[in-house]
């Protein structure tokens, strides 16, 4: 068992999880991230539950899976029914706090922390409710997702940037004023809005990676990207236009790995000012993301959908009782809520039906062999998918569409789907089989898309309708607090 320690809790929004130099990527800049990681233990493999911003962090929270809680979306999102980490570590004593980011439903409930502080949730404790739509496939299209990208990639400002500079001197105040006098273990949430689009970065950042310099993203052409119906339909959904431009997609590629950059600075702030107060003898440092990014690969932007760029993100720890290490098991977002309430002092047994597993058994050498399972219910997509992975073999299990399977030991990219038409062969129609019938001792696919699709439809009846909802705008990002809304334009 660790002994109890401080935690200061690093959450950030949309890194893919290959974006660090210390995951060995060459154009990555992230001195604070690579730090943190030559310091305590890199785990080379992390997936989140869901890729979308609530489900995801309702996860990392309660430490149940979206099919367990019932948090599918950006509408239905985390109300503190089920117990997060930070009501645990309540329980033991301990000081919670949050700075920024949560993306719950509201301050009014009780989501574990003992104070919020500048906390961003969904829209008027609603959200954006077209996305509920998804649940009989009559979501309106979201051109405005495309635009995001395609148009507000570059060199400049946003209020996200200046919401991510506010959470660092907030986040600065409170280790000042309060972290230096806790006499018990207290937990930090230091949850910044990046790398979230818009990819706009002042020039200091952009220039640190000349668009002439960034490689393309793979898979990224009609002839080469994977043309599975599920990912089809994210691209029509979005009305996404021709990626033809190669120009343009280099400079939305040094767009975001500015906003990394940016991301990683605001962090070393909060950690010189942690050091400077002489507390990271006693505090240990999280560091992950609720989702990846795909920021142009196999034809896509964002996230939505479960391949590695979207599904896979960081996970870093350093502190006392954790030895400087890469761990080669495959970890999950439920594998946080044990290991945070046990480096607290409590049990690493996570009560109730939490699937994960505490990381101090990995920290601490125990080699596990493990699978790893995702799913996604929410907009832009027509029925549910859920991830399976196994060694290097991952199934993609599509609700009424043809499997996806990828060897990520020879195809880390995943530019070759085995199952795709034409192309099965026995060993990979039989792999697939093992996978599913693995997953399927955990869920039944079928029955999980239809209760998420009925919660969806019970939310647009309490909102007045599908007529009444088509009527709501469509925002196409949470604005930061005190900000107006980017609506979608149709």
């Amino acid at each position: 068992m660790p002994r109890p320690a401080n935690l200061i809790f690093f959450l950030s929004d949309n890194h893919n999880g290959a974006v660090l130099g210390c995951q060995g990527h060459p154009i990555a800049k992230t001195p604070t991230m690579d730090k943190i990681a030559a310091r305590g233990a890199r785990f080379r493999t992390h997936y989140c539950s869901s890729t979308l911003c609530c489900p995801s962090r309702a996860t990392i929270a309660s430490g149940l899976y979206p099919h367990q809680t019932g948090y599918w979306d950006n509408c239905l999102a985390y109300d503190g029914r089920a117990a997060s980490w930070g009501h645990a570590v309540r329980e033991l004593g301990g000081t919670t706090a949050s700075v920024g980011k949560l993306h719950f439903r509201s301050t009014e409930d009780d989501n574990g922390f003992d104070e919020e502080i500048a906390p961003m949730h969904i829209l008027g404790g609603m959200g954006s409710l077209t996305h509920l739509l998804r649940w009989n496939g009559n979501q309106p299209p979201a051109p405005g997702q495309w635009d995001l990208y395609w148009q507000e990639s570059g060199v400049g400002e946003t209020e996200y940037q200046d919401y991510d500079r506010e959470i660092t001197r907030l986040a600065i105040d409170w280790l000042t004023t309060e972290g230096c006098r806790r006499d018990t273990p207290w937990v930090l949430l230091v949850s910044y809005v990046s790398a979230h689009p818009p990819f706009k970065v002042p020039q200091r950042f952009f220039d640190m990676f000349p668009p002439a310099s960034m490689p393309l993203p793979s898979w990224f052409r009609p002839q080469e990207r994977p043309m599975h119906p599920a990912l089809q339909h994210l691209r029509d959904f979005r009305v996404y236009q021709a990626m033809d431009d190669e120009a343009r997609l280099r400079a939305i590629a040094a767009g975001y790995f500015g906003l990394v950059a940016h991301l990683d600075e605001q962090m070393g702030e909060v950690m010189a000012c942690a050091e400077s107060l002489g507390l990271l003898e006693d505090t240990r440092i999280l560091y992950t993301s609720d989702h990846g990014e795909s920021y142009g690969h196999h034809g896509l932007f964002g996230k939505n959908h479960l391949l590695e760029t979207a599904a896979r993100v960081p996970l870093l720890m350093c502190g006392p009782d954790i030895a400087p290490q890469v761990i080669d098991e495959v970890t999950q977002s439920v594998d946080l809520f044990p290991t945070v309430v046990a480096g607290a002092g409590g049990d690493e047994i996570a009560p109730g039906e939490r699937r994960g597993l505490s990381l101090w058994p990995a920290l601490n050498g125990e080699k596990r062999e493990r699978a790893a399972f995702a799913e996604f219910h929410a907009s832009g997509s027509i029925n549910g998918s859920f991830l399976w992975r196994q060694g290097n073999d991952k199934l993609i299990y599509h609700v009424d569409a043809r499997r996806q399977l990828y060897d990520l030991g020879t195809d880390p990219s995943e530019g070759c789907d085995e199952l795709e038409a034409g192309r099965p062969s026995e060993d990979a129609q039989a792999r697939a089989d093992a996978l599913e019938a693995a997953m399927r001792e955990w869920v039944d696919p079928e029955a999980v898309d239809a209760r998420a699709k009925a919660d969806q439809h019970a939310a647009v009846e309490r909102h007045g309708g599908e007529a009444t909802i088509r009527q709501s705008p469509a925002v196409v990002y949470t604005p930061p607090p005190g900000s107006e809304a980017w609506v979608d334009p149709v």
